[in-house]
């Protein structure tokens, strides 16, 4: 990206050596597995720096600004998977980010500084069967009782759950209007009463381990609240921003290796005497896309420069998350289709980028939420003015 220095391409070397090293050559394994080492991966990271680069820094974080951040996010484009560049985003920009800006000191020592050195695995419990991108929605409760809190419901589609040492939970911790009754609550993933129910089998992401948690009369010390109880709601909101901006960043190194890969095939790859590149219908497609790649890579760069700089990016993070989503189907949809039989093939990557991508629309803020977001914000949803 233009706005890197020198700082931030070190920083971004360092996530290819850690995925060159030691997540590349495992990864077919583990697709196959259903599942990677979540534990021994985020240690090599932790050990890199690469887990707290934009946390504080006397919690074992960078402290620096997030464009750094972003770096390594690009760095981690070389995995050749989807599930596990987004299991590493759930770790730094998903579970972590209110608990790093928000939560006690004790908390922090407690929960983000392993998280940063790559000693715990976070996970973020936000979605349910009936409330994934209607947050306000959700029915989990979170009862006082004495110097606790007392927990019932469950979580749905939760990654890096089922090997997680903590869930940063949104919970009910009250009973008024749905906007003011949430709260954010660190809980162990280890006690008593939290149920690890079900992996769940997806079409893509393999290795991400997906689990459905229940929660029975799962007790917590009252001192794992993060930050106010009653504004999880808005906590959460910000740490959506973030997670999306995150997914924006991600998506950009695949959409490329896309691209690239399908140039190289389709010009090795001859139908009726000559390659596939030379007829004009795929060189001209190819061009297209590559435009889309860069229009959309620029504003990507607007976004992030915006975020560090401390900005308001609630409207253009929800432009780029429906992009990202919608340029992950057109893409891959169309490289693969120059791959021909292969691009059907399980073992080619063309044909895992497939899989993976269709999520992009989904979680995180389903297409139709996001394009709610800008519409309100640009005073054409009804009953909004701008």
């Amino acid at each position: 990206m233009d706005i890197y220095t020198d700082e931030h391409r070190a920083i971004r070397e360092t996530m290819h050596k850690v995925v060159e090293q030691h997540i590349n050559p495992y990864v077919d394994q583990w697709e196959r597995e259903r599942i990677f080492p979540a534990h021994e991966v985020f240690k090599k990271l932790g050990n890199a720096g690469l887990l707290g680069i934009q946390k504080p820094e006397e919690f074992g974080g960078m402290g620096l600004d997030y464009s750094y951040n972003v770096a390594a996010v690009e760095g981690l484009g070389r995995i050749n998977c989807a599930a596990i560049p987004m299991a590493i985003g759930v770790q730094t920009d998903m579970a972590t980010p209110a608990l790093a800006k928000y939560g006690s000191d004790a908390l922090r020592r407690e929960f983000l500084a392993p998280a940063i050195a790559g000693d715990m695995v976070a996970c973020i419990g936000v979605s349910e069967p009936s409330a994934g991108s209607d947050v306000a929605n959700i029915k989990t409760t979170a009862k006082s009782d004495g110097d606790d809190y007392v927990i019932n419901g469950g979580k749905m589609w939760i990654t890096n759950s089922l090997q997680a040492d903590f869930m940063v939970m949104l919970a009910n911790t009250g009973d008024g209007p749905k906007h003011q009754n949430k709260s954010l609550i660190v809980v162990p993933m280890d006690t008593k009463g939290v149920i690890k129910a079900k992996k769940l089998e997806k079409i893509g992401n393999h290795s991400s381990d997906t689990g459905q948690i229940f929660f029975e009369d799962v007790r917590v010390p009252k001192r794992n609240l993060i930050g106010q109880e009653g504004a999880g709601f808005v906590y959460q909101m910000q740490q959506f921003e973030e997670e999306r901006l995150w997914a924006a960043v991600s998506t950009l190194p695949g959409l490329q290796a896309c691209i690239d890969e399908t140039i190289e095939y389709a010009r090795q790859r001859q139908v009726f005497g000559k390659s596939v590149l030379d007829n004009q219908v795929v060189h001209y497609r190819l061009a297209e896309l590559q435009i889309e790649v860069e229009m959309y890579r620029a504003l990507v760069e607007k976004c992030v420069k915006q975020y560090a700089e401390g900005e308001n990016i609630s409207k253009l993070v929800s432009m780029l998350k429906v992009k990202s989503g919608r340029l992950l189907r057109e893409v891959t949809d169309s490289c693969l289709q120059y791959w021909g039989g292969m691009g059907y093939m399980d073992e080619t990557p063309i044909a895992r980028r497939f899989r993976d991508g269709r999520l992009a629309s989904i979680g995180g803020g389903a297409d139709e939420v996001m394009l709610g977001v800008i519409c309100k914000m640009l005073g054409t949803a009804p009953g909004h003015k701008k």
